[in-house]
C-alpha cells in the first residue's frame, strides 16, 4: 500500500515530468493542437504602445499578426520595420510559461535596430555589439514587471534557445534566437 507521503512524492514527480515535458516539446507541432493560441502581451517603453496579440494557433503562424508584430517592434528611432524571426515570439511565449506567468505583459526596451541606430548606440557608449542580432530582427531586450531581472535571466537561460544578456543596472534582459551563449 502507498502511504500519503509516497502518493504525494509520486504526484509531485508526475507534475514535474509533465511540466518538463511541456517545456521540452513546447514548439513541437506534435505537442500542440491546431486550436492552441499563442498570445503575447506587450508594452513598449519608448513608444508607450501596448499590444495584445495571438500570433500563432497550434503550429500555424498568423501572417497578419506577424506583420503587426514587425511594425510594433520597429526601430523606434527611425520608424524602419524589419521582418522578425517568429522563433523570437515563440521564445517569449515559452519564457512567460517558464516563469508561470503566461499572461504577463512584457516590457519592450528594444526591438529591431537599423544599422544606423546600432551604430548610434555603440558610439554613445551603450555597450552594443557591432553585429547585434537586433539588426537582423532576431533579438529583443525585455523586462517583465513584478519579475526580478535575475529571475527573468535564469528562466531564459534554462530554455537553452539562444543568447541571454543580463543588464542588472538597467534592469532588462536581452534574449535572441542566435547561438546559445550568455553575458
Amino acid at each position: 500500500m502507498f502511504s500519503v507521503q509516497s502518493f504525494l512524492r509520486c504526484f509531485a514527480s508526475l507534475l514535474f515530468i509533465c511540466f518538463a515535458g511541456s517545456q521540452l516539446f513546447a514548439t513541437s507541432p506534435a505537442a500542440v493542437s491546431p486550436q492552441d493560441p499563442y498570445r503575447l502581451h506587450f508594452f513598449h517603453t519608448h513608444t508607450g504602445e501596448r499590444l495584445d496579440i495571438v500570433y500563432r494557433r497550434g503550429d500555424t503562424y498568423n501572417p497578419a499578426a506577424l506583420s503587426e508584430l514587425n511594425h510594433y517592434l520597429r526601430d523606434h528611432r527611425t520608424g524602419d520595420v524589419h521582418e522578425y524571426d517568429p522563433k523570437v515570439f515563440d521564445l517569449l511565449h515559452d519564457l512567460t510559461l517558464a516563469l508561470g506567468r503566461p499572461d504577463a505583459e512584457i516590457d519592450v526596451v528594444c526591438g529591431y535596430r537599423t544599422p544606423w541606430s546600432n551604430a548610434y548606440l555603440r558610439n554613445h557608449g551603450h555597450g552594443v555589439a557591432e553585429h547585434s542580432l537586433h539588426m537582423q530582427a532576431m533579438a529583443i531586450d525585455i523586462r517583465i514587471p513584478g519579475v526580478p531581472t535575475a529571475e527573468l535571466r535564469d528562466a531564459a537561460l534554462s530554455l537553452h534557445r539562444g543568447g541571454v544578456g543580463y543588464y542588472a543596472a538597467s534592469k532588462f534582459v536581452h534574449v535572441d534566437v542566435g547561438r546559445v551563449r550568455r553575458w
